[in-house]
């Protein structure tokens, strides 16, 4: 039996759209056995399709496509602690799980970089699949039918809170929400924010994330879609937060503090329910998943 771990994953970054992410301490976990037919459950009760449809079953066939290797079916359970269309990744995760599990019982016949750039290629974008594979803070390019990824660890003086709404955002109706086209002035403004975020990850001067995380080209068009969103913003800002953002598509919005500021966690979890725009939000306190998504053979 194969077990793969995979981390959730914030996208994005800011300013860095479809090209940066890192990886954060939350995890689903899945499991793989060879079989003659489709077996798919959920551990924790979460509803999955069951099915050929089901988005890690789709991801493993890639491989044995690519491979050209008949698959007539799997055994795979999940346990999905990272909640669905919430912007942290669960859809990479899946992706993710089914490429590295599918070539763990196939012989791992398939490099990282072959493995990151079939995940990108079903995902669409690296910025989710890269972290979720590779763990730590990515910047990637596809270009051409290939994936180009730098990771940087990120510094254990970091934290992240999650604020987590009681409702899903579907990724295709965030996208809807953005412009056909955007301005130059838009695009200079994201593509120096971006070089300075990660600049910033990489020197370790995280006191310029707040101004490294504006954006212009999504958030904008973004945060109308989250009831509460401008509230989380405001909140966090005045607890202190290094940095907010929306992760990936929304709805979930990541702020980045300093680990040992154990007090924001406290004086959020107070004014959460103060306010009736927040009271669907919870706050989650995450750390950094430097490792990345985890292959182990039992």
């Amino acid at each position: 039996m194969i077990k793969v771990t995979v981390p959730a994953t914030s996208a994005n970054v800011g300013a860095g759209f479809d090209s940066l992410g890192l990886a954060v301490s939350m995890h689903n976990v899945f499991t793989f056995e060879e079989s003659d037919r489709i077996q798919i459950a959920s551990s924790d009760g979460t509803h999955i399709p069951t099915g050929s449809n089901n988005l890690v079953f789709r991801s493993a066939r890639a491989v044995y496509d690519q491979l050209g290797i008949p698959l007539k079916g799997l055994r795979i359970t999940q346990r999905n602690d990272i909640p669905m269309a919430r912007g942290l990744g669960s859809s990479s995760a899946c992706i993710v799980a089914g490429i590295l599990g599918a070539n763990a019982l196939l012989g791992d016949k398939l490099t990282s970089r072959q493995m990151l750039t079939l995940a990108t290629a079903i995902e669409g974008h690296p910025d989710n699949v890269a972290p979720a594979m590779l763990g730590g803070f990515v910047t990637s390019v596809y270009d051409e039918g290939q994936v180009y990824s730098v990771k940087k660890c990120i510094d254990t003086e970091l934290a992240f809170a999650a604020f987590i709404p009681d409702f899903r955002l579907l990724t295709s109706k965030a996208r809807a929400a953005l412009p056909a086209m955007v301005s130059h002035k838009d695009a200079v403004y994201n593509l120096s924010r971006a070089a300075l975020a990660t600049a910033a990850f990489c020197d370790g001067d995280y006191s310029l994330l707040g101004v490294a995380t504006k954006d212009s080209l999504h958030q904008q068009y973004r945060l109308p879609l989250i009831e509460g969103g401008y509230e989380v913003f405001e909140l966090a800002q005045d607890m202190g937060a290094l940095a907010v953002y929306i992760s990936g598509a929304g709805p979930t919005i990541m702020a980045v503090i300093h680990r040992d500021d154990t007090e924001f966690f406290d004086r959020v979890a107070a004014a959460l329910p103060q306010n009736e725009k927040l009271r669907h939000f919870t706050v989650h306190r995450l750390l950094a998943d430097n490792v990345g998504a985890a292959v182990e053979v039992q």
